[in-house]
């Protein structure tokens, strides 16, 4: 969103140079990538060669400096991952307040009377607007915890009593009562109806171990859109 007028701040930083709540906020947030940098951080840290696989059209410069500034300003941070010291970027407290703002930005995308939803998405994206879209089912309140594996990450979903509680990328030791294994692609064809579990599951695609009406199940709670 930087444009050309931007003026220059602290430490050479672009800045609108505006006394704005909204223009301050832009220039922590707005340059291009930077919130989706965020979007792919909003499920659990990552790995720089993760966000680099989640966002391919996304050169490792222009990624690393994203990273830099979001860190700059207190959006993200960087801590390491034993034993390895692994390096990992999540977002911090400040950060995770975001959400408001990403449900918004959704909702007024969906409604865009020009630009169609196209082009590709990662498989955070797909657990995403499983959270978002997911209809709690009073009238069939089931209890089960997912562990879903999509090519090299792996979420955890559970649902008590009908209710999407939890949704978070990650290994755990907990058990589960249902695991699948696919590829993100199949995975939101299956979630956005567009094409039906029995298939997947036919052609290998998508394989459940456990209780495959459990699978139906978190299917049927998010609606066709």
């Amino acid at each position: 969103m930087g444009s050309e007028k931007n003026s220059p701040g602290r430490a050479g930083r672009r800045t609108y140079g505006q006394a704005c709540p909204i223009a301050h906020a832009l220039d922590m947030i707005g340059e291009r990538w930077a919130l989706l940098v965020v979007r792919e951080l909003r499920l659990g840290p990552r790995r720089y060669a993760d966000l680099q696989a989640a966002l391919p059209s996304l050169g490792p410069s222009v990624l690393a400096q994203r990273l830099r500034d979001l860190e700059a300003v207190g959006v993200l941070r960087r801590r390491a991952q034993p034993p390895a010291a692994t390096r990992l970027y999540e977002l911090t407290e400040w950060g995770t307040e975001l959400e408001p703002v990403f449900a918004a930005l959704r909702t007024w995308g969906m409604r865009s009377p020009v630009v169609p939803l196209e082009g590709d998405i990662s498989a955070d994206t797909v657990f995403l607007g499983l959270r978002a879209f997911f209809v709690p089912r009073p009238d069939d309140p089931w209890s089960a915890t997912y562990l879903i594996r999509l090519e090299r990450d792996v979420y955890r979903v559970e649902v008590a009593e009908g209710e999407l509680t939890a949704v978070a990328r990650g290994e755990t030791p907990d058990p589960a009562d249902v695991h699948v294994a696919s590829d993100y692609r199949t995975l939101q064809s299956v979630l956005s109806h567009e094409r039906p579990l029995e298939s997947a599951i036919e052609d290998g695609t998508l394989t459940v171990t456990g209780d495959v009406d459990a699978v139906r199940r978190l299917v049927g709670a998010v609606p066709p859109r």
